[in-house]
């Protein structure tokens, strides 16, 4: 079996990611306690959703608002992935709201989105970025997510048109820019993908730093010249820096280096999971699976950190490398009552239970 670097899905894990500072809009309860419906927030960010619905029901019992509550009931069953019970949620929170559009109304029309998207309606999914659109004209995001959705359907030139408004409303958003190259190269235009990091180093010659030359230069495959880019920076401090460098120094094959700029860098911040994450990719890949273990394991215990799938994943495979089948057959038993719609976790899933 080969060894596995999960990422997160490109381009169309839409709105969950990008939007996951929303998950705030909740209030206290009385003398400043929580209120449940804060509590059934903090159970979807840590992605306990049976607890979250138990304490968005509680909420409701407690004449607690209710659009907050039906929102969050909605991104509970999102996160469930019961995607029509989510959408009857997010439908019902946007009726609840006044004549007067808020922050609220866009929000869960994202979150709507991803809903209708996730559960094969992506016209429906194509109206709420028109509805947000209409509203607010210089939301690039929604630009960047209608354009991944047409993407998927194959409409690639309606798709790149939304990404050309996103990037000429934003031609300094290079991490804008790196998502389009990103969703692009996963539906097969690598090519046009690349003009739009080209565009960003030549438009922006003189202004561009050396972390974003770096990166654009990693997803271009010119490792060489990331290399060059990221040496000039603060590894063992900057996180970006740290995290390219290293990826960089993994492209060129070089794990054992690798290991060590991301172990120096959490000598300085043990907060950043994507690090550990990649140290402990760097230790499987020389065969040092226990390391690899430790590493994934840190990272899980690192608050609201929005890797808890990979990191996951990833543990269950270092106990399948290390022989230990019964414990990886049991944590994906585990995984896969989190992530129901994970296809490779099941076939990974059957093969466990035959060892």
């Amino acid at each position: 079996m080969e060894k596995q670097r999960r990422k997160a899905k490109k381009g169309i894990r839409l709105a969950a990611a990008l939007f996951s500072a929303c998950l705030l809009l909740t209030g206290c309860g009385k003398e400043g306690e929580p209120s449940y419906t804060k509590q059934g927030m903090d159970a979807v960010a840590a992605l306990d959703y049976d607890q979250a619905l138990a304490l968005f029901q509680t909420a409701r019992e407690k004449g607690e608002e209710e659009r907050l509550l039906y929102r969050g009931m909605g991104l509970a069953y999102l996160g469930k992935t019961d995607y029509e019970a989510a959408i009857a949620y997010l439908e019902t929170a946007l009726t609840l709201g006044g004549s007067r559009v808020e922050d609220i109304d866009f929000d869960i029309n994202y979150y709507l989105a991803t809903a209708y998207f996730k559960s094969g309606q992506p016209e429906e999914a194509l109206r709420s970025y028109d509805a947000i659109l209409g509203l607010r004209p210089e939301e690039t995001n929604a630009y960047y997510l209608r354009g991944c959705v047409k993407l998927s359907g194959g409409d690639f030139e309606s798709a790149q048109r939304d990404f050309d408004t996103a990037v000429a409303k934003d031609p300094q958003n290079y991490d804008q820019m790196i998502r389009i190259y990103m969703v692009l190269e996963e539906y097969g235009y690598k090519e046009a993908g690349q003009v739009y990091l080209e565009n960003a180093m030549k438009e922006n010659e003189k202004s561009i730093s050396d972390y974003d030359m770096g990166r654009i230069c990693y997803y271009m495959g010119n490792y060489e010249n990331a290399r060059n880019f990221l040496e000039r920076l603060k590894t063992t401090t900057d996180y970006g820096a740290a995290l390219y460098l290293g990826r960089t120094y993994e492209a060129l094959g070089d794990y054992n280096y690798a290991a060590s700029i991301y172990a120096g860098y959490t000598d300085y911040d043990q907060t950043k999971a994507e690090i550990y994450n990649q140290l402990g990719l760097c230790r499987m890949q020389m065969g040092e699976y226990e390391s690899a273990l430790a590493a994934f394991q840190t990272a899980m215990n690192i608050k609201n950190n929005e890797m808890m799938q990979t990191l996951k994943f990833n543990e269950i495979i270092t106990y399948e490398y290390m022989g230990e089948f019964k414990t990886a057959a049991a944590l994906m038993n585990s995984y896969l009552r989190s992530y129901p719609d994970d296809e490779s976790a099941k076939r990974e899933y059957q093969f466990l239970q035959t060892r």
